[in-house]
């Protein structure tokens, strides 16, 4: 079970579904709520898939490209870094958190689906998750590791889905100062996560050096 949380919590505020509820709400204002519901559920089983593949073929992946685990790390440490400062930014919390960009956001307005793109990814399922889920498959010990990941990323989608599925009373509920606050409060834990990512990264690498 500490795997599990340990995916889960690390997972959660990488994602990050409640800051994806504006964004997902501007791609789907023209469609009912019957069909704003479905867009949600697709996307999110399309994250179950897109992380599960990179869960398991993410060593494959590096070793294709010669990279090290640890190169990994730092590179998404980076990248979960970038979106924790887009998080504590207040400006940025009132226009989607520029998780995505506006020519993918206009796109998304007319395209009939957009449940693997761009709801799935990038806006799910990107960079920062993907490398929270890699990482943590080197973490694993054996097989029973392996099947709490991955009920941690089903788990995952199943909160993304009720949250998107209550987007609108979200928004209604917190308003614009909630979903700010919500926003740098989502953003200091974000931060915390790339910073780890990075030290990790770091020291294996220094501890590395030492041993040869």
């Amino acid at each position: 079970m500490e795997v599990f949380l340990a995916t889960f919590s690390a997972l959660f505020p990488v994602i990050n579904p409640l800051g994806a509820t504006p964004v997902f709400l501007a791609l789907t204002e023209s469609l009912d709520r019957k069909s704003r519901n479905e867009q949600a559920l697709k996307a999110c089983l399309y994250m179950i898939g897109i992380l599960a593949v990179f869960f398991f073929a993410g060593t494959f992946i590096l070793n294709f490209f010669s990279l090290r685990i640890e190169d990994l790390r730092i590179a998404g440490g980076i990248l979960i870094l970038r979106s924790g400062l887009n998080l504590l930014n207040p400006d940025d919390a009132h226009k989607g958190n520029k998780r995505l960009s506006k020519e993918v956001q206009e796109e998304g307005l007319v395209k009939e689906d957009i449940s693997f793109t761009p709801l799935a990814m990038p806006l799910l399922s990107g960079p920062g998750s993907i490398a929270v889920v890699i990482g943590m498959y080197n973490k694993a010990e054996g097989y029973r590791d392996f099947g709490y990941i991955i009920a941690a990323i089903i788990m995952m989608a199943l909160a993304s889905y009720l949250i998107l599925r209550s987007s609108q009373r979200f928004t209604k509920f917190l308003g614009k100062g909630g979903m700010a606050a919500l926003s740098r409060m989502m953003g200091f834990i974000v931060l915390s996560i790339g910073v780890s990512f990075i030290v990790n990264g770091i020291l294996s690498l220094v501890e590395m050096n030492q041993a040869k």
